[in-house]
């Protein structure tokens, strides 16, 4: 039967995936209870898990006391989106069972899938009392935290794998990369691209190669995140979180011809991926393409209104632009979205002010003058508005407050002592 079985993987292997299924169906009929083991675990593999469930239910009705089948079916109920019964499943395991540690580990995980975080760590924990060394234990331990953020205490557990470097973890479980990833999340960038260094030389994950290329623009090495992006590119094309990245690593080197390249070539994998318009629309801007610039930042705006370094980008080059009615009118665009930003009001009164339309400019400037209270450049607007509206002693006591927070206005200080002797 083995040599039955491993012929069926054989034929797996070379494609021939209709006949392999067919032999394994010979194979359930005269098979043992292994053998109808090994199939549902083939089944499952292959995404027959239907198939596979209905063995393993037959095989749980003979043997109710081996937990490993228990756990088999769990996993089957939940790739079936049968939750509920998959948590039934692996609470009727025994705590001395060889499959208790599995099941406290899938418990975990589907507790947290539906928000239950804290019934989640106790499992972990229950799991963790019960085989305090077990890697893949510690491993998952450290998932846990890392999802929720807690990276010092992922830290702690992703070591404790790594140092015991026990071989019987997973090859697809890289300790390495997921310390990088932690400690490049606490900003401790040095430590994480040590990890990366040697958690890549095993295994070029893309997930891996795009986290070292990223924590090494945070220390402004360039170079090592331009070397660690297009190796990305070259493992995988269709990873296209790295294009604008890599575009904008190449920008900080001067390489603004590269970087243009490097976007064209991501919207070749994804045309709508607003990164990449905004980086087209910043390189286009800085080569003085103003028409260009601006048609790609309103791309950007028009795949997603909600990208506010786009909407503000790409007011403060209308405004430089003089473009004041443009500037109301995508303001009155974004509302009509659902989006307010008091930093949008403040270049609408600006704009009004500009055409003249002076009351509606105050009315706006008051409107959001509590948001702005500590910024110079607004609260300085503010005064020199309120001086022309006449509103004098309030004019004298916002450009007070500007020269307290910024003595070197020497300007501000004549123009205080121009009013005080009128």
């Amino acid at each position: 039967m083995k040599e039955t079985f491993e012929a069926i993987i054989e034929k797996i292997d070379q494609g021939d995936i209709e006949q392999a299924l067919n032999d394994a169906e010979d194979l359930l009929k005269e098979g043992d209870d292994d053998t109808k083991r090994h199939v549902a675990e083939l089944y499952f593999e292959l995404g027959l898990v239907d198939k596979a469930k209905v063995i393993i239910e037959e095989l749980m009705f003979r043997y109710p006391d081996h937990g490993e089948l228990f756990a088999f079916a769990a996993e089957c109920y939940i790739d079936l989106g049968e939750e509920d019964e998959a948590i039934e499943m692996l609470t009727e395991i025994a705590e001395d069972d060889p499959a208790y540690l599995q099941a406290q580990l899938l418990l975990a995980d589907l507790y947290q899938s539906q928000g239950l975080e804290e019934v989640a760590e106790q499992k972990l924990q229950t799991a963790e009392k019960k085989a305090p060394d077990e890697p893949i234990i510690q491993y998952s331990l450290g998932e846990f935290y890392l999802s929720r953020g807690d990276y010092n205490k992922s830290v702690s557990y992703y070591k404790k794998v790594n140092h015991q470097k026990d071989a019987s973890l997973p090859k697809e479980l890289k300790p390495e990369l997921r310390l990088a990833e932690a400690y490049s999340a606490t900003g401790q960038f040095e430590e994480a691209l040590d990890y990366y260094e040697q958690g890549l030389q095993k295994d070029e994950e893309p997930q891996g190669l795009f986290g070292y290329g990223y924590t090494a623009m945070q220390v402004e090495d360039y170079d090592l995140a331009i070397k660690q992006f297009h190796r990305l590119k070259e493992v995988d094309p269709s990873f296209t979180t790295v294009y604008p990245y890599l575009s904008r690593a190449l920008r900080m080197k001067g390489m603004s011809e590269e970087a243009l390249e490097v976007v064209k070539e991501g919207m070749n994998h994804d045309e709508f991926n607003e990164e990449l318009y905004l980086e087209a629309g910043r390189i286009a801007l800085a080569q003085g393409k103003a028409a260009e610039g601006e048609e790609h930042l309103r791309k950007v705006i028009a795949l997603n209104p909600s990208n506010l370094e786009a909407v503000r980008e790409l007011l403060f080059f209308l405004q430089e632009d003089e473009q004041h009615e443009e500037i109301e009118e995508l303001i009155d665009f974004l509302e009509d979205y659902g989006e307010v930003d008091p930093l949008f009001s403040w270049y609408k009164a600006k704009a009004k002010y500009e055409q003249d339309e002076f009351d509606e400019a105050v009315a706006l400037y008051d409107e959001i003058s509590a948001h702005f209270e500590e910024d110079l450049q607004f609260v300085e607007e503010m005064a020199a508005i309120c001086m022309e509206a006449g509103r004098i002693e309030e004019a004298k006591a916002k450009y007070r407050w500007v020269l307290k927070n910024d003595t070197d206005r020497h300007d501000i200080e004549e123009q205080l002592m121009r009013m005080e002797m009128e």
